[in-house]
């Protein structure tokens, strides 16, 4: 994938030099006309690596979504007073990080929409142009996931427009055709995309990634504001398929998968689907993001110590975060992924110094899953080269058992293992052996979907996973409040306090941007906006 982007970004360049050629050609030469480029089956492979790009896209996972859009909720609250708005929930619907989020998603999916159209033009191999096919339908319902998720009932658009959203008199789909419409694409790309084991990596859309989000889509409908309850038989199926493909196991180290993304080490088995960065920004083939830096262990002396580079550090995890692992009272949890996740140290000084923070330092400290001391390319900028998880094994194994446990109302030997094998490797233990951390038969529907909830935190955090699965059980304002008051408790004064305290029922779902009920009358706005 990255001797993809390389290569893309060849092809750009040399289409601006030649729109240049003739100086006074007054036939345009960096224009591609839809009709003539669709020529040959590297057009479409060309064409597809365009429709990838926008995941990496500073609007979305290339900065804004890991630190700055709120999508950690209870988990992590931005920290930093000089911008406002979706960062503190102090929303508006001229929110420029929202509205530039939807056109993002917007541009990719009318990317989509045109190779769909025109893929069938080449002659070619028919399995290989139905791989792309695949991945271009997954790649048009994840983009829709990002936005009827997040803006609920939105314009649903398959065919190729100019204007794309922002045609005058496109009504909106409500949020449960949208999805409907992402599980026809994905269950159809299910079963022509390469598996992940002939791909090998998980920078590209394989089987697996795809019954996995599909997975996740059911359960979003299956949860608040949809409460489509049919829909969790569903998830469990294609969660299931994932498992019985016998191609994913967890990483022995909890550790060594942050890690991975660091050193640009692929692991297929545990990190299924990732958004994949490149280089530092230094060369000509770059396509750097900030994970590690946004969403990273702040550290801004300047010169900084080539071993750690640059980090912004916008994050400072919760009280919440920090009480859902055992021994919070304690500097050494018996729960390994604590001290990982939540960087026990502060950095500063070149060379730099890691001073622990103390039992009482909650607030103050930052996300420390993305460590930028493990990266390999050099030198480390202010753009890094971490690839970001999409979807990892124990996400799947989570979503098994949160699905079967609904469907039987209590727990199955299945839907325990599932859970035990995540919290076995947590504690450092075998994952296929059976242990003293085991949750058991005894459990409960209602204190196994608990454990599920908080699991889900202690093992995802950090993913841009937490708010809607907040929203979806119908916990997103109750946690948040129940922050709010643990952070005035701390201290008054903290930037976390108007964060949580801005919160509401409106806040479940970003407004329509006012720029797009502007130029499309059709659309009408999200409640409470």
């Amino acid at each position: 994938m990255k001797r993809f982007i390389r290569y893309f970004l060849l092809v750009y360049i040399l289409m601006s030099f030649a729109g240049c050629k003739k100086l006074f050609d007054t036939n345009p030469q960096d224009f591609v006309d839809q009709e003539q480029f669709y020529q040959t089956e590297q057009q479409l492979k060309n064409a597809l690596m365009a429709v990838y790009s926008p995941l990496g896209k500073g609007e979305l996972y290339g900065a804004r979504m890991i630190g700055r859009l709120g999508l950690d909720a209870d988990e992590a609250f931005y920290n930093s007073s000089i911008f406002t708005g979706v960062l503190d929930n102090s929303i508006i619907p001229t929110d420029s990080y929202i509205t530039s989020f939807w056109r993002v998603c917007y541009e990719a999916i009318n990317r989509a929409n045109l190779l769909l159209k025109y893929i069938d033009k080449p002659k070619m191999n028919e399995k290989d142009r139905n791989i792309i096919r695949g991945e271009a339908l997954f790649l048009r319902g994840y983009y829709y996931l990002l936005l009827t998720s997040n803006f609920g009932n939105i314009p649903l658009i398959l065919e190729p427009s100019l204007s794309g959203s922002q045609s005058p008199n496109i009504q909106q789909t409500t949020s449960k055709e949208v999805y409907e419409q992402i599980i026809s694409d994905l269950t159809e790309a299910q079963s022509i995309v390469l598996t992940a084991t002939e791909i090998g990596y998980g920078g590209r859309v394989n089987r697996s990634a795809v019954q996995g989000i599909l997975a996740r889509v059911c359960l979003y409908m299956a949860g608040n504001p949809i409460n489509d309850f049919t829909k969790y038989e569903v998830a469990r199926a294609w969660a299931d398929s994932v498992i019985t493909s016998g191609e994913h196991q967890l990483n022995a180290s909890y550790a060594d998968v942050f890690k991975n993304y660091a050193t640009d080490t692929y692991d297929i088995k545990e990190s299924i689907l990732e958004v994949e960065f490149y280089g530092n920004s230094t060369g000509i083939y770059t396509e750097g993001g900030t994970v590690g830096n946004a969403n990273g262990i702040r550290y801004t002396t300047n010169p900084a110590d080539p071993r750690y580079g640059r980090s912004d550090g916008f994050l400072n995890i919760t009280p919440r975060l920090w009480n859902l692992y055992p021994d919070a009272s304690s500097l050494i949890s018996s729960d390994l992924r604590r001290d990982w996740s939540i960087a026990p140290f502060s950095l500063s000084g070149n060379p730099a110094v890691e001073k622990a923070w103390t039992v009482t330092q909650i607030i103050n400290r930052y996300p420390g899953k993305f460590r930028r001391f493990y990266e390999t390319v050099s030198p480390k900028t202010s753009s890094t080269p971490q690839n970001f998880p999409l979807l990892r094994y124990s996400d799947v194994l989570l979503m098994y058992a949160e699905a079967d446990n609904y469907m039987n109302q209590g727990p199955t030997p299945k839907a325990l293992e599932s859970i035990n094998q995540v919290r076995r490797r947590a504690y450092g233990l075998p994952v296929s052996s059976p242990s003293t951390v085991d949750l058991d038969m005894n459990i409960s529907y209602e204190d196994l979907l608990k454990e599920i909830k908080d699991e889900r935190s202690r093992e995802l955090s950090f993913e841009c996973l937490r708010k809607r699965d907040l929203v979806r059980w119908g916990d997103f304002l109750k946690n948040m409040k129940e922050v709010y008051s643990q952070v005035i408790d701390i201290d008054a004064n903290s930037r976390a306090v108007p964060v949580y305290r801005n919160v509401s029922k409106r806040d479940e779902l970003w407004p329509i941007p006012a720029y797009e009920m502007g130029v499309n009358s059709s659309l009408v706005q999200n409640f409470g906006w």
